[in-house]
């Protein structure tokens, strides 16, 4: 299956979206820890689906999004490492979860280890919100975008909040 590829600026330095013609494959930053580079792809800008994630990006950094509703191919992951991502989704915006509250969602309390692997290999940066995942101290650790990636992301969901507040 054709992969393509285009390129976002956000405030978080430039981003890689890849995707196939139907769904979002992935959203990288530029050191991303397990991105494969574009060897392969096709530049594809107009691709429909990259347009809708640019607005919904775009309305994120904005302040006026705090989910997002771009397909996604999750085929990329094992059925773990799925079930640990759609579970990121839950975590609510501008609120953080330990990986061991990860594990325990998962009816699975001991595999805490797993569940950090899962949530470093999540290819959907920002989109199923693997920054919303710390370490049971409160500390930040593990992020393949960069901790200081994952730092601004906390904070800037932390300062947009109440924006959402229900």
């Amino acid at each position: 299956m054709q992969k393509f590829f285009s390129e976002f600026s956000t405030p978080v330095g430039v981003l890689t979206l890849v995707a196939t013609e139907r769904a979002l494959g992935g959203v990288f930053f530029e050191r991303h820890a397990h991105f494969q580079g574009m060897a392969k792809m096709q530049r594809a800008d107009d691709l429909p689906v990259f347009g809708m994630l640019r607005e919904q990006l775009t309305e994120y950094f904005a302040g006026k999004r705090s989910s997002f509703s771009v397909p996604l191919d999750l085929s990329a992951g094992t059925v773990f490492q799925q079930q640990v991502w759609r579970l990121l989704a839950e975590i609510p915006y501008g609120k953080t979860l330990s990986y061991a509250g990860l594990a325990e969602k998962l009816a699975n309390p001991k595999a805490v280890r797993a569940v950090g692997a899962a949530n470093g290999r999540n290819p959907f940066s920002i989109l199923l919100p693997c920054h919303r995942v710390i370490a049971s101290d409160g500390r930040l650790t593990g992020y393949a975008g960069g901790l200081e990636n994952k730092a601004f992301l906390l904070k800037f969901e932390a300062s947009n909040q109440q924006l959402f507040a229900e």
